[in-house]
């Protein structure tokens, strides 16, 4: 028999956006030896993305980088209203509010049932952060090596590994020898194509053109005749009509469905209204083909797909890249399991089962929210409503009550967001009417099995999540459980386990039990009053030894 070749890497990462950045950071501070590669000779030199939700930046909590993130985009007290003006000089008609990231803060701070999560969402650009996950992984992190330049080109697998072949922009080519490959590298997918994974849903429903212009002074002279807000909607736009203010707040996007050839700066200042009193500097024009696309599998043997390369949503509710940092954070402490050999034959299945459910729903979300943006856009955003009399004044009262409604959808991904659930998976479990079931636009606080543990005060006025270890722990909320079953288990099968022992009666109620096995991504593995009676297959379910519990 021919001897297995060594391995290069534990994994390999293809594509080096925040989806492949988080995973990577995440897995080398697991232990696992990482190698991401990104073809593009840099970081992305435009923004995306531009929304950073409250489960993501928990999660950059968790990672430790989440004060640097922020400082990146908006400042706290920044307004994160949608506006409404004849033009950006104005006049104002209509402020739909929101909280700014202080306001939240101070909800936060005040909740004493689990509802909101400890972090509030961010304004921050894609071309911001990525240079700030790039820092992190290969200067701040263990066991990671990074490679831009450097393009996916195909790959074999078999029993023992996966062989990844390469090409350097120089022409050079290079094959690496890994354990288990992610893909991350977007909707054109390189490693999905080679493995063989096909997408399903609807595809190219439309192509609309992202104009991305510079200014200086534009984020001040709108502050101060229609207001600083983050999303705008200007009614006299002549085929531009919005604008969104990336997170430096110099840094600008519209959308159009004009030709990319077309000269926007004209249009633009038109529909800013400003003349030359402030700068403007078109930067990039790209076009934007909308799809819904699922794949049909996250994985082939040792190949896993996360982030666009395993789901496309539309960009209207910010659901894309929040959901693959989802994928990432799920996978990685999985993956770390199975390199350092204590996890179970389900650990590798229970990515797919977990994170699928969760990307279909937030596609149908997605599709939610552009209904919404399309339902506004029949005819309601009329110059003429603009006019002094009673007729314009009602058609404009119903086109502001139409946008706050429709237009609404796209903001109020909350429950998308963070109440999203793994019940059902083999890996949780299970209790009876406990379904994989969550609202989209409503936060519903609880303790059943799958759910990411809801965010409370301690006592001492410190957050629960900063005071659990970075793998499993056993949270004790009385104080004076017996858990020595869970900790000759888990002994056994060789994975960390850090007990918490504290008397939270509050945390109690809100959760409905005493007892919580959590997971390294803080998903409820299991919950009781009381010690268990079989705590070992308990465990074995939890690292994927065995099928999931059922009491």
């Amino acid at each position: 028999m021919t001897q297995a070749a060594a391995l290069d890497f534990d994994v390999i990462v293809v594509g080096a956006g925040p989806v492949g950045l988080t995973a990577t950071i995440d897995m080398g501070r697991r232990g696992v030896k990482v190698l991401i590669i990104e073809r593009d000779p840099d970081t992305a030199p435009w923004p995306k993305m531009d929304r950073s939700n409250q489960r993501t930046m928990e999660m950059y909590r968790r990672l430790g980088i989440v004060d640097r993130v922020r400082e990146l985009g908006y400042p706290a007290d920044n307004p994160m209203d949608v506006i409404i003006a004849e033009r950006g000089s104005g006049p104002l008609v209509a402020v739909q509010k929101y909280p700014s990231v202080a306001e939240r803060r101070a909800m936060i701070a005040e909740s004493e049932d689990g509802y909101w999560p400890l972090e509030p969402y961010q304004l921050v650009a894609q071309n911001a952060i990525e240079p700030l996950l790039r820092q992190v992984a290969e200067h701040e992190t263990p066991n990671t090596t990074v490679r831009y330049g450097l393009a996916f080109t195909g790959l074999e697998q078999d029993e023992t590994g996966v062989t990844v072949h390469a090409r350097r922009i120089d022409g050079g080519e290079e094959t690496f020898r890994c354990a288990y490959l992610l893909g991350s590298d977007g909707g054109a997918s390189a490693v999905r194509k080679a493995a063989g994974i096909n997408l399903e849903g609807r595809a190219a429903l439309r192509e609309t053109r992202q104009v991305i212009f510079w200014s200086e002074k534009l984020y001040e002279k709108l502050g101060e005749t229609i207001g600083k807000g983050r999303h705008y909607m200007f009614m006299r736009g002549k085929g531009v009509s919005s604008l969104i203010a990336q997170g430096n707040r110099k840094e600008f996007s519209t959308g159009t469905f004009l030709p990319a050839d077309t000269d926007f700066e004209p249009l633009i200042r038109d529909m800013l209204g400003f003349g030359d009193e402030v700068d403007i500097e078109i930067r990039h024009v790209t076009n934007w083909r909308l799809h819904l696309l699922l794949a049909d599998k996250y994985r082939v043997g040792r190949v896993f797909l996360a982030g666009d390369a395993a789901h496309l949503v539309i960009p209207t509710g910010g659901l894309g890249m929040n959901s693959g940092i989802g994928d990432a954070i799920d996978l990685s402490w999985k993956l770390a399991a199975i390199v350092k050999g204590w996890a179970g034959p389900q650990m590798a299945d229970s990515y797919e089962q977990e994170r699928r459910p969760v990307a279909q729903r937030n596609i149908q979300a997605s599709a939610w929210a552009s209904d919404g943006a399309d339902i506004f856009g029949l005819g309601h955003f009329r110059v003429e409503n603009l006019a002094d009399t009673p007729e314009a004044r009602d058609a404009r009262k119903k086109m502001i009550d139409t946008h706050f409604l429709e237009m609404g959808r796209m903001h109020n991904m909350i429950g998308a967001e963070t109440c999203y659930t793994y019940a059902g998976s083999p890996m949780v479990a299970h209790e009876p009417g406990n379904v994989p079931i969550w609202d989209i636009n409503k936060i519903v606080p609880h303790g059943r099995p799958g759910i990411r543990i809801p965010h409370m005060w301690l006592k001492d006025g410190s957050p629960l999540q900063d005071s659990l270890g970075y793998d499993y722990n056993l949270l004790d909320l009385r104080g004076d459980q017996d858990t020595s079953g869970f900790e000759a288990a888990f002994k056994e099968i060789g994975a960390r386990l850090e007990v918490k022992r504290m008397d939270e009666p509050k945390l109690r109620k809100v959760y409905n039990g005493a007892l919580f096995l959590l997971r390294p991504d803080l998903h409820i593995a299991w919950r009781g009053d009381g010690p268990p009676a079989d705590a070992r297959a308990i465990a074995l379910m939890a690292t994927g030894h065995g099928p999931a519990f059922k009491p």
